[in-house]
């Protein structure tokens, strides 16, 4: 998100302010009702931050409120992730995140003046690796919250969605999740096996020295994932698990900062990490790192900088804008007994929306206690292609 931390986050987010101008002409031009609910020429311009709140110290949270939407922050996602495979082993992996923008901190209420009127605009992107084939598939969507066509609730259950892509609640654990191009599809039912994850500090993720600089994070971080997927013409029946990430805040990357690594890694012993890396234009400046380990039984151990080694092994270069992604890593946890490493399960999983990113499923290998581990996870890497500083 996807997936490393909210704050670093807020800046795909932008590239929702800048199409939002293009969805504004799209419908202002063709029919007449269809007024913006506040001027979205302003869409080609950053948006202050003035007027939103801000992370700045643990909250309480109550769920199923706290799934949905928290429209007095500036931005926010829910960012699911998973692995998948078919009864005779063949691997796909699959991402489904939505992200709100807010494009003004006065909430204004739909259908106020006209179902069109809103201030809030959703970007989703969905993708598909298969991983047999070497074939990466992606799209983004765009949508304004009014007339129905994208948003979010909390009360009475999670639904999230951006016109017939979605995540919904079905019972206290359960979820349906939808989406679909021409291309692809995925009917998913999750699971969930472990109950919300708060991150960070109970909840409260901070992300560098200056005030606001946090999100507050949760996650989902094994969600036992069964249905269909459609690649092409072809289905096939697959079950395996997933991971969400859901952060909301008003922040932006620290100065200097020009991307991110983020890691959610589910191991077969039961167990889960969690884990971010922030990267600095100047090398010789060390990037800031944060973690979660969570255990089998659910208990959470956080992870500072100086507690894991984060080391790249092996590096791949882009044919598309030869940007040089790393490829391989080795993590340590000395304290947790924890030396894994962690490879792409296929090279190209770039995607070339709005910006250029790197998401995609990874295998892992290594040891805990001195007993081998296997398992599954994602990664994400921002600031490769280009810096996130700056660009919006």
């Amino acid at each position: 998100m996807n997936k490393f931390s909210f704050i670093q986050r807020i800046l795909i987010s932008g590239a929702i302010i800048f199409l939002a101008a293009g969805v504004w002409l799209l419908f202002g031009r063709h029919e007449a009702e269809r007024e913006p609910v506040t001027n979205l020429s302003m869409a080609a311009q950053p948006v202050a931050t003035d007027g939103f709140e801000r992370a700045a110290g643990p909250r309480e949270f109550d769920f199923p409120d706290d799934h949905g939407p928290h429209p007095a922050f500036q931005t926010e996602w829910w960012y699911y992730t998973g692995n998948l495979e078919t009864v005779d082993g063949r691997h796909f992996g699959y991402q489904l995140t939505f992200f709100r923008r807010a494009l003004t901190p006065l909430e204004i209420e739909n259908g106020e003046g006209s179902e069109w009127r809103t201030n809030q605009v959703y970007l989703a992107h969905f993708a598909i690796s298969d991983i047999e084939k070497k074939d990466f598939y992606y799209q983004e969507r765009l949508a304004r919250e009014g007339a129905g066509l994208a948003g979010a609730q909390g009360s009475g259950g999670l639904k999230v969605w951006l016109e017939d892509w979605m995540v919904e609640q079905v019972a206290e654990d359960r979820y349906r999740m939808k989406a679909s191009t021409d291309d692809l599809e995925i009917e998913l039912e999750l699971v969930d096996l472990k109950g919300v994850v708060l991150q960070g500090d109970h909840g409260y993720s901070q992300k560098g020295g200056q005030p606001g600089n946090a999100s507050y994070y949760f996650s989902q971080t094994r969600l036992k994932t069964s249905g269909k997927l459609r690649v092409a013409s072809k289905y096939y029946a697959v079950e395996g698990f997933s991971w969400m990430d859901h952060e909301f805040s008003t922040s932006a990357l620290g100065d200097g900062q020009v991307g991110w690594d983020w890691f959610s890694i589910q191991l077969d012993d039961g167990s889960e990490l969690m884990l971010f890396s922030l990267r600095n234009a100047d090398p010789d400046i060390d990037p800031d790192l944060a973690g979660t380990v969570i255990d089998a039984d659910g208990s959470t151990h956080s992870l500072s900088a100086g507690e894991f080694e984060l080391s790249v092994l092996d590096t791949w270069r882009s044919p598309a804008n030869q940007a040089e992604y790393p490829a391989k890593w080795r993590i340590r946890i000395p304290t947790e007994g924890i030396e894994i490493t962690v490879t792409p399960l296929m090279a190209n999983q770039e995607l070339h929306t709005f910006f250029t990113y790197w998401e995609g499923a990874v295998e892992i290998s290594g040891v805990r206690d001195g007993k081998e581990v296997s398992g599954y996870g994602y990664v994400e890497l921002t600031g490769y292609a280009q810096s996130m500083q700056g660009e919006f």
